[in-house]
């Protein structure tokens, strides 16, 4: 029966699997809109009285064709007629309100629904919700009043932690999960793998592997490569490579991880043996793969590699290059020195050059103290960081242009760019402690500082001079010296020593790229306590043993 002729035969009153069919049909015939007219009229001009079904059907109509104000009328007719508690329509409005991020509206229903059900999956849809925008403190309260919680809850919170950088907050969500009595499945053991790699901590780790082996879980390429990146970034280049040739390699993001380990560690000649194993296997690089082969070329001074793989990188394999690998070589060139040539092939790039360009060139120029193309660098810098002014204001001083240096703190401070704070962490007796330069908040500070000061002293005896150019102010000898010696890194390493007996591998991790003073310090260190020393800055990691680095000082 049509519409028309259902009015013209029950012109007051419309029975239910009449209304329903009509907006049913108009659903089914990819008109949305037209049940939402529908349902007007009849309201209007019948007295009918809608039901749950009804209310479901005006729902999926409001989803497809995305309109929340119609919604928002539908939720006040629920209330209105009781039927807000429904299990078959509360569900799809609260989709509706978190698919347009109105997660004010989607926790009052939520907590309205908590009174009548224990489901988890809509526990879960208001996860997702929060997390998608890194509302971390909000999914996780959400998460404590959750009466009932699935795999799919930690597995959410325990990714949501990872993608926020709340690195200690994963590790402790997944021990909860173990703990909980519910087994955790490959996406859990992938995502707290990335969590112990950001953070460094390796026992963390361990810990995790060893249970994967426990649970006998099934290894596929993603947790092969989360297993790799982890040992690699943790410090243990050796179990990634025993862990890389143990499992299937068939996936090339296998080979990426593993390239990408081995160039952060400087170990440039065997990326350049393991890119021909993979040849040699017929698995195919892709972008990926030459971004990490450009990366260990930067790391290892390796120019004339460099030059050939982003040549291939066109001529072999048709890919196109992108400003990541634009920016390896340009970092590469950078490093060693080529200034000239780094310049011309930013100016000849296809792509527009990014922040992570500029920052390359600029580093060099204060390395090289080439004070007038940094100044052409920042010139076509489209905004600049707190690095960046760092990075210029060390030029600036190397060349005793104080003035100059101090104009560019004094326009840092007008534009409100603060300074990265220098942060290093070590973990020690299953905890991670962090420091940040001068920091005195530590429980053992009294001790920490008496072993670092008893470390300068007996570095300085072996011919440590401090690096007193790079303290970009115009201050007196003594506070340059009392600035560097107080770097985050060195109270981390004297923490290490204060709590580890002789002979132990210290393992520093840190925020920032370590200044050239603290790698001069650690060098003399390693060799004044006969041990090894290995730190991991943003870019890379250094490996320091008997006075010398594994970066052999070019990074």
């Amino acid at each position: 029966m049509s519409y028309a002729n259902c009015l013209k035969k029950h012109p007051y009153k419309i029975v239910f699997p009449y209304v329903n069919s009509i907006l049913r049909a108009s659903l089914e015939k990819g008109s949305p809109q037209k049940s939402l007219k529908d349902y007007i009229t009849l309201l209007h001009f019948t007295a009918f009285c809608p039901d749950y079904r009804t209310y479901a059907l005006l729902l999926r109509a409001c989803a497809r064709c995305s309109d929340l104000y119609a919604a928002m009328e539908i939720h006040c007719h629920l209330t209105k007629v009781g039927l807000l508690s429904n299990q078959h329509v509360t569900p799809p409005l609260l989709k509706l309100y978190i698919a347009h991020d109105r997660m004010l509206e989607a926790c009052e229903l939520f907590w309205s629904m908590l009174e009548w059900s224990t489901d988890p999956f809509h526990g879960n849809l208001m996860l997702m919700g929060f997390l998608k925008s890194g509302q971390l403190d909000k999914a996780y309260q959400i998460f404590k009043r959750m009466p009932v919680k699935d795999l799919v809850s930690w597995n959410s919170m325990i990714a949501g932690a990872v993608r926020s950088s709340r690195l200690k907050d994963a590790m402790n969500l997944f021990s909860r999960l173990f703990s909980s009595g519910l087994v955790p499945d490959g996406f859990s053991f992938s995502s707290v793998l990335s969590a112990c790699a950001r953070a460094g901590a390796r026992r963390y780790g361990m810990w995790v592997h060893q249970l994967m082996n426990e649970l006998k879980l099934e290894i596929n390429h993603i947790l092969s490569s989360a297993l790799v990146d982890m040992y690699a970034k943790c410090g243990r280049i050796d179990m990634a490579a025993e862990i890389f040739n143990t499992v299937k390699r068939n996936h090339i993001s296998v080979w990426n991880t593993m390239i990408s380990g081995l160039a952060a560690h400087g170990l440039g000649s065997d990326v350049v043996i393991l890119f021909r194993k993979m040849k040699s296997e017929e698995v195919v690089p892709d972008r990926v793969t030459f971004v990490a082969l450009l990366t260990a070329c930067s790391h290892c001074g390796m120019v004339e590699e460099a030059r050939q793989y982003f040549k291939s990188m066109t001529t072999e394999y048709s890919i196109t290059p992108e400003v990541e690998h634009y920016g390896a070589l340009v970092d590469t060139l950078s490093r060693a020195g080529l200034l000239d040539e780094a310049y011309d092939l930013v100016r000849s790039m296809n792509v527009k050059p990014d922040a992570v360009i500029w920052r390359a060139l600029l580093s060099a120029c204060r390395r090289y103290r080439q004070t007038k193309l940094g100044e052409v660098t920042v010139e076509h810098m489209a905004s600049h960081g707190s690095g960046d002014y760092t990075l210029l204001s060390n030029i600036y001083s190397s060349a005793n242009r104080w003035n100059d240096s101090e104009e560019l703190w004094k326009q840092r401070k007008q534009k409100k760019i603060r300074k990265s704070k220098g942060l290093s962490w070590v973990e020690l007796g299953g905890s991670t402690h962090e420091f940040k330069a001068g920091d005195r908040s530590h429980p053992d500070t009294e001790d920490i500082y008496r072993v670092l000061l008893e470390l300068s002293k007996r570095a300085k005896a072996e011919g440590y001079a401090p690096l007193t150019e790079l303290v970009t102010k115009d201050v007196s000898e003594e506070e340059r010296e009392e600035n560097l010696t107080f770097h985050s890194e060195k109270l981390a390493v004297a923490y290490s020593v204060l709590k580890t007996g002789p002979g132990t591998e210290i393992m520093v991790s840190k925020n920032l790229q370590t200044c050239s003073d603290c790698h001069e310090w650690m060098k003399i260190i390693s060799k004044v306590l006969c041990r090894v020393i290995i730190m991991r800055d943003r870019i890379r990691f250094h490996r320091f043993e008997s006075g010398c680095c594994s970066c052999k000082d070019y990074w």
